[in-house]
């Protein structure tokens, strides 16, 4: 699809034409939906345009298969995947049918977007489906691919409960510095604890302006993200955490006690985590490094590698991963997860433990990197994660790892998916 010309635009189109190029550069382009938005949106002043940009493109992509069935069926024969027209129509369709946008509104601000013939067709499939009432289904159908891949690993009852699951937006949930502050803050917040140290809020808010945030009270974290960091326990001596921007798992390491070392590649990600270090007033070292090139000064008590993955488990926040996620991008992240696993390996104590995660619904991002490693690392072997060491809905796989997948805690809004594995190494 040709790049989108850059026009003096009527009031309300600049913010359509801005996500049109994020939606291009998420399924043509294989772009994060986050990583595109600064220049996709770079022309709009407003925050408030910048966000409907966002909102327009997250809900193509949460619906983009059944936004499609609905262009197909008021079309002699299907357009391209790439023509302008269909974009125009995902976008129109997405703000009439999820945003609220009355018809006539979101059908004049995609007309812009589109030149000659492809206008008249745009204009008239949006008018047959106004005509005809389309609808959306309450739960959107997820891409083909992924959800034959995902039936395959677990099931039609996965892939249902991950239709349902992308619906609605997730609810947040909070990761409180110190535990036993939890009635201070859930007086200030209401809502449901699920763990020790957690908090589901009932409704959401502007994080920074929250009472308890400039404070460093807590910080914002999925209650399954949180899991990996809860499973290494408290302790006093050096731990790793790697790959660990944004930081939530440093930050509960070092609330827990641990002297940790965070690593990550990424110098702009790890300005958060020393933003929220310095909020929270916890303390940690900070190295920003190739853990391909880097290693520690010697072993460490403790590791916790939450490993570059597909990502294809927070689909709820980040509807892109599932257009994005192709088997390729699959086996290359599993490639670099073997690296850095067996490279964190040698930087751990006897006795030691080493944590592995992924937030990635793939078998080959979990089961199999542990199937793998354990193989070819005999004085390794898993130390069984316990039911009580674990929100009730979510319970240990036969082999001894935690497996977080759609579906549970459901009633209670649900977990971003992950697969977490805790290992012990014995000499």
């Amino acid at each position: 699809m040709p790049r989108p010309v850059l026009t003096s635009d009527p009031p309300g189109v600049p913010a359509r034409r801005a996500a049109l190029r994020l939606l291009d550069a998420v399924l043509r382009r294989g772009q994060a939906l986050e990583a595109a938005l600064d220049q996709a949106a770079r022309p709009l002043k407003k925050r408030e345009d910048r966000a409907l940009a966002h909102a327009i493109a997250a809900e193509v992509l949460r619906y983009l298969p059944d936004l499609d069935a609905l262009i197909d069926s008021a079309t002699p024969r299907p357009m391209p995947d790439d023509a302008k027209a269909r974009f125009a129509l995902r976008i129109a369709l997405a703000q009439w049918l999820r945003l609220g946008t009355p018809p006539h509104a979101a059908i004049s601000t995609v007309l812009p977007l589109v030149d000659g013939g492809p206008r008249k067709l745009v204009h008239g499939v949006f008018g047959t489906l106004n005509r005809g009432a389309a609808t959306l289904p309450d739960a959107p159908s997820l891409p083909p691919a992924t959800a034959l891949r995902w039936q395959a690993a677990w099931g039609d009852e996965m892939v249902a409960a991950a239709s349902r699951a992308i619906a609605a937006p997730p609810p947040v949930d909070l990761s409180l510095a110190v535990a036993d502050a939890l009635p201070r803050i859930q007086a200030a917040h209401p809502g449901v604890s699920l763990m020790p140290g957690h908090l589901r809020l009932a409704e959401r808010g502007n994080i920074p302006d929250m009472e308890g945030f400039a404070e460093g009270d807590w910080w914002v974290q999925d209650l399954a993200a949180s899991l990996p960091a809860r499973l290494l326990g408290g302790g006093s001596g050096k731990a790793l955490d790697l790959c660990a921007a944004p930081g939530g798992k440093t930050l509960q390491l070092a609330a827990a006690g641990w002297d940790v070392t965070a690593v990550d590649i990424s110098e702009s990600r790890l300005g958060r985590l020393r933003e929220n270090l310095e909020r929270t007033l916890l303390r940690a070292s900070v190295v920003t490094a190739d853990l391909l090139d880097w290693a520690p000064p010697a072993p460490v008590a403790a590791i916790l590698l939450d490993a570059p993955c597909s990502a294809t488990g927070i689909f709820r926040r980040h509807p892109d991963v599932l257009h994005r996620a192709r088997p390729s991008l699959i086996a290359e992240t599993a490639a670099l997860q073997q690296q850095l696993f067996a490279r964190a390996a040698q930087w751990l104590a006897p006795g030691g433990r080493l944590v592995y995660a992924t937030c990635s619904l793939e078998p080959a991002e979990g089961e199999a990197q542990v199937e793998r490693f354990l193989a070819d690392h005999p004085e390794f072997a898993v130390d069984p994660v316990r039911a009580d060491e674990l929100p009730g809905g979510v319970t240990p796989a036969p082999r001894g790892w935690v497996r977080v997948l759609p579906g549970m805690l459901a009633e209670e809004g649900g977990v971003d998916g992950f697969f977490i594995v805790r290992l012990m190494r014995n000499a």
